[in-house]
């Protein structure tokens, strides 16, 4: 099977450079960069993606690859952080850039070069492309060639053909990087010499084969929240090992309007999944635990800190029924997903962008003290959003489930800025509701990635009903995506957004303000928090 190779130097993206080779129909791995040479060789790659990240490559301290790298006949593309790499191990030079870029930026570009045989016009060589570097290129190696450049930066790309070398100081992986998919596209298919046929049909029957291979006779417990990650989790463990599998749902009062009972309806007693289900009301808990914290962060946290303490007093009740029958439940399962993996970081050399409180398990304490194996079973932690939709599909899940809303794991407490209380709870679940049925009825759903209502912790004068308010300001956010890692805002029509604000005020107590967030990503994440 032909594939690339990615190899992780830190970066932000490194999960949607991998999603996009797959869209060019080519398998990938992503490996981090301290994988020997040797190891590199052995898996035998078509070609290895270099991906960006924090640091600067003459720091003694950062990750780094030694120039055997570039001289193994492998072709390599070097993308930001891992351009500079290529041109540092080379013979060239970096430093830091006399003015940083970041963000949407003009790039022209050589089309003689392969990457950009058919990027922009012979009569106006120049595509918008997303720029994110306070580090440049100075000097680029003997060999090399300049093949594209900004107003500020001489080389925003380079190559050596004989030597299949190439490098950009920009992100094709973004839809920001207007023509980015080109350039990937013509290094993976036309530099490498990928034949672009591989496809995800095949991943649903793997993936079964390999859980029932890895579970055997054991049980599991899998945390449930009704999402489709979850979902489709539990669907493929379902057809894996059948009733050796436990689900529990842990409601933490958090959720949309009367969504735990939606939850227990899809998948408790009489559903057709067929699940051992256990639905744990707690929601008290959480309340108290959150009482005055208004960090996100600190309330990520405490949310991850209960779910643990909550699944963790669910999971020793079941475990001992299960020991009871003479046998065992030995693996916790997880509906982590590529996204959730990266925005949480390693802390080393992956920046945590925010925390996911299903990345990395369980503590070693409980699990041991439980007598589960520490390395819990994650299906989907290799996929993006519209890769594990792909899956539900061909697992014969309901359309309506597999494109569900997605919903955080902390749930409406990052959807409230400050300190959380039921109030505000109740107000973001009628706010949200309003908005929901109000792009449903005007049928542009459908069309967007995600969409829900938030509160902020702001509060503004007001007149209802010839008297002075002083109320809380809901804001409303729709995006386009297709992998979460990347979003624009939606442009609602006014109509819609204009009755949605007109039933919030009126519908909603506390409430005298309604604002629309148009902010993409990036700068900004999807939520608000």
């Amino acid at each position: 099977m032909q594939r690339i190779i990615i190899l992780d130097f830190g970066g932000q993206y490194k999960q949607l450079i991998a999603r996009r080779v797959r869209e060019c129909g080519v398998y990938c791995e992503i490996h981090p960069y301290k994988t020997p040479l040797d190891k590199l060789l052995a898996m035998d790659p078509m070609g290895i993606i270099l991906t960006g990240g924090p640091a600067s490559v003459y720091d003694p301290a950062s990750p780094t690859y030694g120039k055997e790298l570039f001289e193994a006949g492998i072709p390599v593309l070097g993308i930001c952080y891992g351009s500079q790499l290529m041109a540092y191990r080379c013979g060239g030079s970096v430093e830091t850039a006399p003015v940083s870029e970041y963000g949407h930026t003009s790039v022209k570009v050589d089309r003689s070069s392969a990457l950009f045989s058919d990027v922009a016009t012979e009569e106006q060589p120049e595509t918008t492309v997303w720029m994110s570097h306070t580090d440049y290129i100075a000097q680029v190696p003997a060999g090399f060639r300049i093949t594209a450049h900004t107003d500020h930066c001489p080389c925003a790309a380079m190559e050596n053909a004989e030597q299949k070398l190439y490098a950009v100081q920009f992100h094709p992986e973004v839809v920001h990087s207007v023509e980015g998919m080109k350039m990937l596209r013509h290094f993976v298919l036309d530099v490498c010499g990928c034949s672009g046929d591989w496809k995800m049909d095949a991943f649903a029957e793997r993936t079964i084969r390999e859980l029932r291979e890895k579970i055997g006779e054991d049980h599991v417990l899998l945390g449930l929240s009704g999402g489709v990650d979850s979902t489709v989790a539990a669907a493929l463990l379902s057809r894996a090992i059948g009733d050796q599998l436990t689900c529990v749902f842990v409601d933490h009062g958090l959720m949309r309007k009367d969504e735990g009972d939606e939850v227990e309806r899809v998948f408790g007693p009489g559903s057709d999944f067929h699940l051992h289900f256990v639905r744990v009301n707690a929601q008290d808990r959480f309340y108290i635990r959150l009482a005055g914290e208004k960090d996100p962060e600190t309330k990520r946290h405490i949310i991850g800190e209960e779910f643990i303490q909550v699944f963790g007093d669910e999971a020793r009740k079941i475990a001992e029924d299960i020991r009871g029958s003479g046998r065992r439940i030995r693996y916790i399962a997880q509906g982590t997903i590529y996204p959730d993996v990266v925005e949480s970081g390693d802390g080393k050399t992956s920046d945590v962008i925010k925390s996911h409180h299903n990345v990395g398990g369980l503590p070693v304490e409980l699990v041991r003290e439980l007598g589960f194996d520490e390395t819990p079973v994650e299906p989907l932690r290799m996929l993006f959003k519209d890769e594990v939709r792909a899956v539900g599909l061909q697992l014969g899940i309901p359309r309506e489930l597999v494109y569900r809303q997605p919903f955080p794991g902390p749930g409406l407490a990052v959807r409230i800025v400050g300190n959380i209380t039921k109030d505000k709870v109740r107000i973001v679940q009628d706010a949200d509701y309003i908005f929901r049925e109000e792009l449903a009825k005007a049928g542009v759903d459908a069309q967007l990635g995600q969409y829900f209502a938030a509160l902020s912790n702001m509060r503004s004068v007001g007149v209802m009903g010839d008297h002075r308010t002083y109320g809380l300001a809901v804001v409303l956010r729709a995006v386009l995506t297709s992998d979460f890692m990347t979003a624009e805002a939606a442009e609602i029509p006014w109509p819609v957004l204009s009755r949605t604000m007109n039933r919030i005020i009126n519908e909603v107590p506390g409430v005298n303000r309604v604002l629309y967030d148009i902010t993409s990503k990036p700068p900004g994440t999807i939520e608000l928090e």
